[in-house]
């Protein structure tokens, strides 16, 4: 027997319940737009054709990375950067370009710049302020110049700033020593056996703070260093960058990798790296070992100002002062001429996991799907902070939030002025002990850098190199069975504004949906039946429109 369906009921005859049970329209389309991989948070963008002068309002992705702000795009961000890192893993050849020999005009310009700097610094020297702003505008032009005609690199600006206070680059006699060789121009690891060249899979984690649970949390909460925790969290990504100097002159070549910083469960974090070529177990573990990163910061151990006692801006100063004898506070500068020893001192862990890797393997992929699993989260989130953590777990974020927001991120950091220091930019609009920096918000658990490092030598590509190489290889396919797409890329060029929401020919947001999925439903049906003519017979030159018809 079959199961008869429930006779349908109108809405007059609905209760007031049964109808707000009821999916509203705009919830349908952004349902829709989930399903078929589209934004859900689209921007409104004006798009004109200076060509025909065609103008309409179009609906452009957020391009956030975050999947609970936008899942589709979050999800397309994810598998480009899988295809960053599937690119430039095991490359058998090296991916780096020579560059251009410079032209007479790149010479010609820089040599006029060269005068005028010259003559910039005698007019500086006999105090001709006129002259110096006339020569800076016509270097500023010159520069404009430079860049237009394909000059990279820092330019000497005209008045360079004073040179930073060298520190001693002396070994700490508490770390071991490492070996030094010539660092070769090469990016490419070994061959073994002729024709097997390997990879490898790194994972690198912080020290010990004190005992956690299963979940994360600390067993002892008094007795756990927070503070430690927290100063290591927000100067990781400085002890990553000694870490690769380190390994490029240890192993003697230019050692590039893909990696991923990522929160354990107790908050603290780690790096998983790919790296391109094989490297010693031993020589890794050595390096990690032996590599350390000194805070050359003013120390910062007691605080001095609390909110109900806070260092106030003096106008006429041009400066904070403390609050009860008003004197000005010593800048950060100046409280950095004292030091005798690094305020801090940050070493990795002694877990240290590595393997080796084989390209084109069914564990090369699994590898690469681990370092992008968590991209689409936040730190709180791939912490397991979450509507399942346990209270336990959650006491142990707040506090080591709460040290974060008494630990300095940066040297123009507001939580300076909490120690008695000024820091650098320091002005009236700042509030003391409140900085906004993304290391002192709980999400981010001190963790304010980039989720995603890539080395410059990784693969020669961007993403947004990567986006092009996608877009080229359907535009390509469609060409090839001489299918014309019916939205895609016309003459041009656009003109592109950004209408305010209150112009009459923005259409609302479920409009703006229904839009997109539209089109991709037709950027599809080009697609897919370029994939059939491309297996088969091609097509005459029809729309693929038309051959869904």
């Amino acid at each position: 027997m079959t199961a008869t369906q429930p006779a349908a009921v109108g809405i007059a005859e609905m209760t007031r319940a049964q109808r707000a049970a009821l999916p509203l329209s705009a919830d349908v389309a952004q349902a829709l737009a989930e399903q078929h991989g589209v934004c859900i948070r689209p921007l409104a963008m004006r798009r004109i054709d200076t060509t025909t002068g065609r103008v309409e309002v179009v609906p452009v992705p957020c391009g956030s990375t975050r999947a609970d702000q936008c899942p589709p795009c979050a999800d397309k961000a994810r598998r480009l950067r899988m295809v960053q890192c599937r690119q430039g893993w095991h490359l058998d050849a090296e991916p780096v370009n020579a560059r251009d020999t410079p032209s007479e005009d790149h010479k010609e310009l820089m040599a006029t710049r060269a005068d005028l700097v010259a003559v910039y610094a005698e007019c500086r020297a006999v105090g001709d302020e006129v002259t110096c702003e006339q020569i800076a505008e016509s270097v500023a032009e010159l520069d404009t110049e430079l860049r237009a005609a394909g000059v990279r690199g820092r330019l000497t600006p005209l008045d360079p700033p004073p040179k930073p206070v060298k520190r001693s680059t002396r070994r700490r006699q508490d770390a071991p020593d490492l070996p030094r060789r010539p660092v070769e121009n090469r990016t490419l690891g070994r061959v073994f056996a002729g024709r097997y060249r390997p990879s490898t899979f790194l994972t690198l984690t912080l020290d010990s703070y004190g005992r956690v649970d299963g979940e994360g949390a600390a067993v002892d909460p008094e007795r756990y260093d927070y503070q430690r925790a927290a100063r290591d969290a927000i100067h990781f990504p400085a002890l990553l960058d000694r870490f690769w100097q380190n390994t490029r002159r240890c192993v003697g070549w230019e050692v590039q990798y893909f990696g991923t910083v990522e929160p354990q469960k107790r908050g603290a974090p780690h790096f998983h790296a790919a790296i391109r070529g094989a490297i010693p177990r031993t020589e890794l573990r050595a390096i990690t070992a032996a590599t350390y990163h000194q805070v050359w910061w003013p120390h910062h151990d007691q605080l001095l100002y609390t909110d109900q006692r806070l260092p106030v801006w003096d106008t006429r100063a041009k400066a904070f002062t403390d609050p009860d004898t008003g004197t000005p506070l010593p800048t950060f500068d100046q409280a950095c001429d004292e030091l005798a020893e690094p305020a801090h001192v940050v070493r990795f862990g002694t877990q240290v996991h590595v393997k080796g890797i084989l390209g084109g393997t069914e564990e090369a992929g699994r590898h690469i799907g681990y370092l992008t699993k968590y991209l689409t989260k936040s730190v709180s989130q791939a912490a397991g902070l979450g509507e399942h953590a346990t209270d336990a777990h959650r006491d142990h974020a707040h506090r080591l939030h709460a040290e974060l927001l008494v630990t300095p991120c940066s040297t123009r950091c507001a939580v300076w002025l909490l120690y008695g220091i000024q820091p650098h930019g320091a002005r009236h609009s700042i509030t003391p002990g409140h900085c906004k920096g993304k290391a002192h918000k709980p999400e981010h658990l001190g963790i304010a850098g980039r989720r995603v490092l890539v080395s410059r030598k990784w693969s020669n590509k961007t993403l947004d190199d990567h986006r092009a190489e996608r877009g080229a290889f359907v535009r390509q396919l469609l060409e090839q069975v001489g299918i014309q797409p019916t939205h895609g890329p016309d003459d041009g060029p656009y003109r592109w504004e950004r209408p305010a929401p209150a112009d009459p020919d923005v259409p609302p947001r479920p409009v703006l949906l229904l839009q997109a999925v539209a089109e991709r439903q037709r950027w599809h049906a080009e697609y897919t039946a370029a994939q059939l003519a491309a297996s088969g017979s091609p097509p005459e030159n029809r729309s693929a429109i038309e051959e869904a018809a």
